[in-house]
């Protein structure tokens, strides 16, 4: 069974600091505590509105990871500019609204095929590996792939719903749609992540699906933190992901 690895998304360390101004709390120091805990990497997402993370918080976390940087962006000449500058590890290409409080669902690249060929191109220019954030459907990984991106990121988040709501049909219906999403996306050669939602009530059956390669999980990690510290939370996140991927009961 292959490994897991965990990314760790700081962007509300990010929103707490910017709530009162000032530097603190700080989300590179963030990063290198979920580095302590467990995290394989670290993800960060740079909005138009800069409503969390900085451009600064960007060029920091790129000087002292020593872990892969994953830079959340939409698909604007702005970040695209930025992204080239900046040259992080890899990219994900989100959608992004100003008036919605995080992401909501994925990105249209069936919808928007044509308009996401020259980015994805420029970014793969860069040395920057792409990656897509989409809903699990199979037509979306067959897309995915002939865009040339090597990565897609399944939206968790209906899933995530659902176990909130504790309606089993639902829960049900969902994980079966990241299961074929991920089969799919795996058989035909993509890189399979997910991410948004997840937490520790919800992350064991999406871990234990074994093309998943990378969880994305942030908001939940900061949470938590409040009450047992960030090196402690994702050390906990990286147990129940571990656990999940071996077969382990909880």
């Amino acid at each position: 069974m292959k490994s897991l690895r965990l990314g760790v998304n700081v962007d509300h360390v990010a929103t707490v600091r910017n709530a009162r101004g000032g530097i603190h709390p700080d989300p590179v120091l963030a990063a290198h505590l979920s580095v302590r805990g467990g995290a394989d990497g670290i993800t960060a997402h740079l909005r138009e509105d800069r409503r969390h993370i900085r451009d600064e918080d960007i060029a920091r976390l790129k000087a002292e990871l020593a872990v892969p940087l994953n830079f959340e962006m939409a698909v604007t000449e702005e970040m695209l500019a930025i992204a080239e500058r900046t040259r992080p590890h890899a990219a994900c290409l989100v959608p992004e609204k100003r008036e919605e409080r995080t992401t909501e669902g994925g990105l249209d690249i069936v919808g928007n095929r044509e308009r996401l060929v020259e980015p994805i191109a420029r970014l793969k220019a860069a040395g920057i590996r792409v990656s897509l954030f989409v809903e699990p459907e199979l037509d979306v990984m067959d897309t995915a792939m002939a865009l040339g991106a090597p990565v897609v990121e399944l939206h968790t988040g209906t899933y995530c719903e659902a176990v909130a709501h504790g309606d089993p049909a639902a829960i049900a219906h969902e994980l079966a749609r990241i299961r074929r999403a991920a089969s799919h996306g795996a058989l035909i050669g993509l890189e399979i992540h997910a991410g948004h939602g997840l937490n520790l009530e919800n992350v064991r059956p999406v871990a234990a699906l074994p093309e998943i390669a990378e969880l994305n999980i942030g908001h939940f990690l900061i949470g938590e933190a409040i009450f047992v510290g960030l090196e402690n939370a994702v050390k906990a996140m990286r147990a129940a992901m571990d656990e999940a991927r071996a077969g382990r009961p909880t």
